[in-house]
Order: structure tokens, then C-alpha cells, then sequence
């Protein structure tokens, strides 16, 4: 696989999508999680969503229940949850591993493309960020800690660069 347009992922309601269906397009993808302390870092994404979504930015939510089981719920009650809480409008996916063996095929390609502190591949938490340019590779992760607010310049400059 050499770029994020190479996967599928299954949406948060059981259809598939392609990511080659945002070639061009600036991605966000997050693991999510509906009982952790980064939670209301859903705001966030979503205020980065609607401020950046009509100037090529997508943020894709991807929930895992792999750190302190945060998100136990079923696909449906996740989506209920994220649309009440925090009004996500932003496309979410089905709940997926993050980490090992059955961790979904993206996200062990994201973990070998930007390595976390002192060269680790694994996810360590929920809200883990990574940065997709418009030509599908990853520019940059962020962790956990790393609010939605502070990538506001990353993403500018992804958006201001064009797609190979």
C-alpha cells in the first residue's frame, strides 16, 4: 500500500467507503472514544470540520474500545452518542483495532508511515491524529494530548499545498 487512497473502511451505519473518494482532499483520522478523558475533543474536530471542511479538509473519526474498553457501545450507539453530545457531522467509521494483529489494515499503514515518540508504531491512546496531504501521504501524528485547535496551522499549510 503507498497511499491512504489504497484502503476501504466500513462507515459508523455499515456501508464501505473508499478513501480514494477523497483524493485531492486533506485528511484528519482520529481514534475515537466516547468514555475518555479526550471525549469532548469531538468539539474540536467537529469546529475543525466545519471551518476547514468547504476548503478541502475531511476528518475522519475511527472508534476503538482497545484503551480502558472507553467505547463498549455498538456502531449505532456511538453515532447517537457523538451526534447528541457534541453534534458530529464529520464522516465517522465503524469501531476498529487500532494496535497488533487485527489492528484495521489503515492503521497499520499510519503507524509505519509516522512513528509516535521514540519511534514506537503503536497507537498509545484514544485521539491519536494523523495528517493526510492531498496526495494521500501522511505528513504528520499527533497525540493524544495534541488538541483539534493546535493543528489549525498544519492543516493550512496542507490545504495551501496542492495534490501530486
Amino acid at each position: 500500500m503507498s497511499s491512504v487512497y489504497d484502503f476501504d473502511a466500513q462507515t459508523i451505519d455499515g456501508g464501505t467507503v473508499s478513501l480514494a473518494d477523497y483524493r485531492g482532499r486533506v485528511l484528519l483520522i482520529v481514534n475515537t472514544a466516547s468514555a475518555c478523558g479526550f471525549t469532548p475533543q469531538f468539539g474540536g474536530l467537529e469546529a475543525l470540520w466545519k471551518d476547514y471542511g468547504g476548503r478541502g479538509l475531511a476528518v475522519l473519526g475511527f472508534p476503538s474500545n482497545e484503551f480502558g474498553k472507553q467505547d463498549p457501545g455498538s456502531n449505532a450507539e456511538i453515532a447517537s452518542f457523538c451526534q447528541l453530545e457534541y453534534g458530529v457531522s464529520f464522516p465517522m467509521m465503524a469501531k476498529v483495532a487500532v494496535n497488533g494483529r487485527d489492528a484495521h489494515p489503515l492503521y497499520q499503514w499510519l503507524v509505519k508511515e509516522a512513528r509516535g515518540l521514540l519511534g514506537t508504531t503503536a497507537i498509545k491512546w484514544n485521539f491519536t491524529k494523523f495528517l493526510v496531504g492531498r496526495d494521500g501521504q501522511v505528513i504528520r501524528r499527533y497525540a493524544p494530548i495534541d488538541k483539534p485547535a493546535s493543528l489549525q496551522k498544519d492543516i493550512e499549510v496542507a490545504l495551501a499545498a496542492a495534490a501530486s
